[in-house]
């Protein structure tokens, strides 16, 4: 009778034990935060605070915006998504929703009825189309949007490109660019607010 052979039950355990081990190589090795993940973190340092802000765009469409007080405040804050309610004067209507996807940074404008339901115009916005950088984050507008501006004779918004930066320590913006228009609102990132 012959004895069984081990050997190549033997040598899968090798190839098993170096495969795990090389596996376990990459686990430790640091994963390289994205540009995305560096702006994130960057908003992220400002929940809590409330900050003022001015309008540095000239057109005249800003002009309803440029003689209010401008409160923008960075709460409701989780590792898939943050919400900055945009307060105009007394119009607390807005509030930016910066989430988290398996491909980038969605920015969504959420607006309210002042009794709180939503408006007509709600929920529109986009998805980043590149990396950015950890300062700068732009989104393009999206199907969905074009679509409900579309349905509520607000084509001429189908070509929107949102923008934020934030340079820590510094300035926050907010920014709204398409052919013929452009809207920038800087925030003071030195002096938080507490009304």
């Amino acid at each position: 009778m012959k004895t069984p052979s081990f050997t190549r039950p033997a040598a899968l355990s090798a190839t098993a034990l170096a495969g795990a081990m090389a596996l376990s190589a990459c686990a430790s090795k640091p994963v390289e935060p994205t540009p995305q993940d560096a702006f994130f973190a960057n908003l992220t340092e400002l929940c809590g605070q409330r900050f003022e802000g001015k309008v540095v765009t000239t057109e005249a469409a800003d002009s309803d915006f440029a003689g209010k007080r401008l409160l923008m405040h960075v709460r409701d804050c989780s590792a898939e998504e943050i919400r900055i309610p945009f307060w105009v004067g007394e119009d607390r209507s807005r509030t930016w929703v910066v989430t988290r996807t398996e491909t980038g940074l969605r920015l969504k404008h959420d607006h309210r009825q002042p009794d709180g339901t939503t408006d007509t115009l709600h929920w529109y916005g986009g998805d980043t189309a590149n990396q950015g950088s950890a300062e700068r984050q732009e989104f393009p507008v999206d199907q969905e949007s074009i679509d409900l501006f579309n349905a509520n004779n607000a084509s001429v918004s189908t070509t929107n490109v949102w923008a934020m930066e934030v340079h820590p320590a510094q300035t926050f913006a907010y920014e709204l660019r398409r052919p013929n228009r452009h809207f920038r609102v800087d925030f003071d990132l030195t002096k938080p607010v507490t009304e």
